[in-house]
């Protein structure tokens, strides 16, 4: 018997020690070379199967060879978002892995990288891992840093700064965790101990959260040091030619920087860092970090959005305002990651909503009373604008609200991979904290601050879940919060609530409530008197309509979520006057602004075009469409023409019909007129009515795009006894389809165009296709056709297909001298149709027309180009033609020069006049530039 219970103590015992070394370790030697771009490194990883299920295989993390692929899917994604940099930078840029040996002690072991994924490592074993076993994995690799203009963390001049950077094992909880690298700042979370021995030049200083201390190198001129850590969450290291960090120590924590200002002393700096560490021990209980570091490279990745667009030299608001934010987002982001242990690329939601919380919780302590746009708000001129009398904090509701006014809103909760880059970045991390701000209100600050620190005391450094704070929530009220998660966090559904209608009963008021979107919400009820609250009262969630009765107090307006706790869809209908004729009185602003839900607005702005026969047009446009777009506008733009010195311009209207979770993802529909000119003192007018249909795929972060657009063009035209107008008045209808996808290194577009009109009908075909090979050679093909099915206009090319230069009779191309056939504005080339570059003597076909249009790169932005093809004419035999050239391509499809050198016509670069025969693309439409910048966000 004693036997036996000396054998169960052991066992007990042995198991304890087991359990007690459950830490996985890392313990390197790591070498650099002399620039710091290569590091060797021998490496011992000690897992243990925490699982509850024997192992056959063993995953490693090895995120930085996520660059050494065009073909990763860090390469895919920065290939979505037109990132150029990464495709055409260098192999020795992009960096990488080496793995030189892996091996398992007395274990029979085979890695590899798993399919599609270069930035994990499969181990597998003969021998099972049990429950509880441990085993040493060594390694002996070398590392390619990449370069810092990627992510902001690597190899920059001789220096280093590194995030995720040793191959580390893959987290495992009833499943592994694996996911790649896709500069999403989400890279896995878990407690490690570390024992590193760093050895590097004499002339370089290490900074980072390790304890550090220095041990002799055998290496001349070279320096050493042992770097230690227990539990520590990230491996975040710096190695500096010049130390820019300052070393601050506060009450509660040292923190290293190098995130500065420099209107500020020092011990001003470490009174704001004492501050922030001290409330977020208020929110959240002891701090539990002896080290933090908070440095500019980890506030690059998630900046304060509008404040890092401001010069240093302007400072708009108090003294310390912007430090302070920048300091307390980094620390407190860094304060979570390595706090709350969670799924960072399915859970980083979450952490990304405290964050938004407690930095408008800080504002709100701290600043109440800073506008949006700080002082600038009491500048004459400025605070007329109702931007001027928005708050600080009031940025998060705007900046989401510009996604979810474009349909484009995706669930808070989704991952991090599956969202758009606005999404991820900003607009739902700003909905998720907004999300926060909204269960304060109808539950109560305390009972939602409280969870929070319940939920930190229980969980830190520990891996957790978001459930596991909403059940903690939700043992603090009565109320039912099961529609925050569902309905709030985890829909795509916007949020609108309206007023549909008031009545007096009694010495009550019965007010009937839309939820328009179907999607159960509690709301706020309010009665205003003079633009005051005289009371507030919350209604519980529903999902269709509500009756509610509230005592009458003589108020003159009941609204809806006046303060806009909740981030609406459209606030505009939450209001109802009572004895009035209008539910909100008429506004005019000068210039745009943000839209103000209590007044209906109408804006006016100063408005310019160009060509070369009005010159500049100079009027102003009066519409009602704020920053943020809406689905009814319109827009009436007089201008006047400084050549023509006639009235030129336009005025439209239109509706766009949003589709959620649908593959029809909008409708809409418009009318649209103007009037122009088109030649010297002649002018043309333009009407169109149109209903065009978008299709894009369920997965917003696809490029695809499907557009059936049906419209009807009626133009009259001056006539001139001087100069011939060859169709002055006709009428068009015009059925198009256009497919898309569109990305840097695969870009695929087709069209199906068909018109009829009085004398003709043609249906035509448009197919592109754009390659961006892993060696950087791009090829561009294109072809065109098209065919009469009838054309009574033989006398006239004006419906004609055209080789270089369509006519434009729908007026859709931005010519800027519409008319011209020699001279500068002739020369502008737009792609469409032919897509000839040179002018041959026969320049339309009123028959049909086949064309190809192919160019390939010969170095970097230059290509040589070659066109292609067959036309027909009315009474002639089909004629081929053909050019070459060379392209310039400076900014693709915005600014580009083409050369001819030879054609049909001869050898053209030894002609008389050849500067006559260049051709360019130059795009001045400030909408299609500014597509340029946010493709990569939406």
């Amino acid at each position: 018997m004693k036997t036996n219970i000396l054998f169960y103590a052991l066992l007990s015992l042995s198991f304890f020690s087991i359990s007690s070394v459950a830490q996985n370790k890392i313990k390197a030697d790591i070498l650099t070379s002399e620039d710091l771009k290569i590091l060797t490194v021998v490496q011992t990883i000690t897992f243990e199967n925490t699982s509850d299920k024997p192992l056959s295989s063993i995953f490693l993390y090895n995120w930085l060879n996520a660059f050494s692929d065009k073909e990763s899917p860090l390469a895919k994604r920065y290939a979505q978002e037109f990132v150029r940099r990464f495709h055409f930078a260098s192999s020795y840029e992009r960096g990488g892995t080496t793995i030189n040996s892996l091996s398992i002690p007395n274990i029979n072991s085979e890695w590899k990288f798993v399919e599609g994924q270069v930035d994990l490592i499969q181990i597998d074993i003969d021998k099972l891992l049990l429950p509880g076993e441990s085993i040493n994995i060594n390694l002996n690799y070398s590392l390619i840093v990449p370069d810092q203009k990627f992510t902001g963390f690597g190899w920059n001049e001789r220096e280093l700064n590194l995030k995720q950077w040793l191959i580390l094992p893959a987290i495992l909880e009833q499943d592994w965790v694996l996911y790649s690298h896709k500069d999403l700042n989400d890279y896995p979370l878990q407690k490690l101990d570390y024992d590193l021995n760093f050895e590097f030049p004499n002339t370089y200083s290490v900074k980072s959260i390790f304890s550090q201390r220095k041990l002799k190198s055998p290496l001349t001129g070279f320096q050493k040091l042992k770097l230690e850590g227990k539990d520590l969450v990230g491996s975040t290291l710096f190695v500096k030619r010049i130390d820019n960090f300052e070393s601050i120590q506060t009450d509660h924590v040292k923190v290293y920087t190098n995130l500065k200002d420099s209107e500020l002393r020092p011990e001003i700096e470490a009174l704001i860092l004492d501050r922030i560490v001290y409330f977020l021990e208020e929110q959240f209980g002891e701090f539990g970090f002896e080290t933090m570091m908070v440095t500019e490279e980890d506030y690059n990745l998630s900046p304060v959005y509008g404040l890092n667009q401001l010069p240093s030299f302007i400072r708009p608001f108090p003294d310390g305002f912007q430090y302070d934010l920048k300091v307390f987002k980094t620390l407190t982001d860094q304060y979570l990651r390595r706090s709350l242990l969670t799924n960072t690329r399915e859970n980083q939601w979450f952490l990304d909503a405290i964050l938004v919380k407690m930095m408008m919780d800080y504002v709100e302590t701290y600043y109440p009373d800073v506008n949006l746009l700080g002082t600038f708000s009491n500048f004459l001129g400025v605070r007329w604008f109702h931007a001027s009398d928005l708050m600080f904090n009031d940025r998060y509701k705007f900046i989401h609200e510009t996604t979810i006014r474009q349909n484009l809103g995706q669930p808070v909760d989704f991952p991090q991979d599956s969202l758009l880059k606005f999404n991820q970045k900003l607009s739902n991390p700003y909905k998720g904290g907004l999300g926060f701000k909204y269960l304060e209100d109808y539950l109560g600050k305390d009972i939602v601050n409280k969870s929070l620190k319940i939920y930190f005391n229980k969980n830190s450094i520990e891996r957790s879940e978001p459930a596991d704070y909403f059940e903690i929530l939700s043992s603090l009220t009565k109320k039912d919060i099961d529609w925050f998660q569902s309905n709030y966090l985890g829909s795509q559904k916007d949020i609108d609530f309206k007023i549909k209608n008031i009545k007096k009963s009694s010495d009550s008021l019965r007010v009937e409530i839309l939820n328009k979107t179907r999607n159960a919400m509690p709301v706020a009820v309010y009665q205003l008197k003079d633009d005051r609250i005289i009371s507030k009262d919350w209604v519980n969630a529903f999902k269709k309509d509500t009756i509610v009765y509230i005592k009458d107090l003589g108020s003159d307006q009941v609204a809806l979520n006046y303060e806009e706790i909740i981030p609406e869809f459209n606030p505009r209908n939450n209001f109802k006057s009572r004895g009035k004729l209008l539910n909100k009185p008429f506004q005019f602003r000068l210039l745009e602004d943000i839209d103000d839900p209590k007044y209906n607005q109408l804006f006016i702005t100063p408005e310019f075009t160009y060509n070369l026969y009005d010159g500049l047009a100079l009027g102003p446009k009066l519409y009602n469409t704020s920053l943020l777009p809406k689905q009814l506008s319109f827009k009436i733009n007089p201008k006047y023409g400084l050549t023509s010195n006639a009235l030129v311009g336009g005025a439209s209207i239109d509706y766009t019909q949003f589709l959620k979770g649908e593959e029809l993802f909008s409708v809409r529909y418009g009318l649209t007129g103007s009037r122009f000119s088109y030649n010297q003192d002649l002018f043309y007018k333009r009407y169109s009515g149109y209903i065009s249909m978008t299709y894009r795929p369920e997965d917003l972060r696809d490029n695809a795009r499907h557009v059936l657009s049906i419209r009807t063009v009626n133009v009259d035209q001056d006539e001139n006894e001087f100069i011939e107008t060859e169709e002055p008045n006709y009428n068009i209808f015009n059925i198009r389809y256009n497919f898309s996808d569109k990305n840097l290194d695969r870009f695929f577009t087709t069209s199906v165009d068909y018109q009829i009109a009085q004398k003709f009908s043609k249906v035509s075909s448009t197919f592109s296709f754009r390659k961006l090979f892993n060696n950087n050679r791009q090829i561009n093909l294109r072809f065109f056709g098209g065919l009469f099915l009838y054309n009574d206009t033989q006398d006239s090319n004006f419906f004609s297909f055209a080789l270089d230069r369509p006519t434009d009779y729908l007026f859709d191309y931005n010519y800027y001298g519409r008319s011209e056939e020699s001279g500068l504005f002739s020369q502008q080339f737009i792609m469409a149709e032919g897509g000839f570059k040179s002018q041959f003597e026969e320049r339309f076909a009123d028959k049909w027309i086949a064309s190809t249009n192919v160019s390939t790169t010969i170095w970097n932005w230059i290509f040589v180009y070659g066109d292609a093809g067959f036309f027909k004419n009315s009474y002639r035999d089909p004629q081929f033609v053909y050019d070459s050239g060379i392209r310039l391509s400076f900014v693709e499809d915005y600014f580009e020069l083409y050369l001819p050198i030879y054609s049909s016509n001869g050898w053209e670069i030894g002609q008389d006049n050849y500067d006559r025969n260049i051709r360019f693309i130059v795009s001045l439409d400030l909408s299609t530039i500014f597509k340029l910048f946010t493709r990569k966000w939406y």
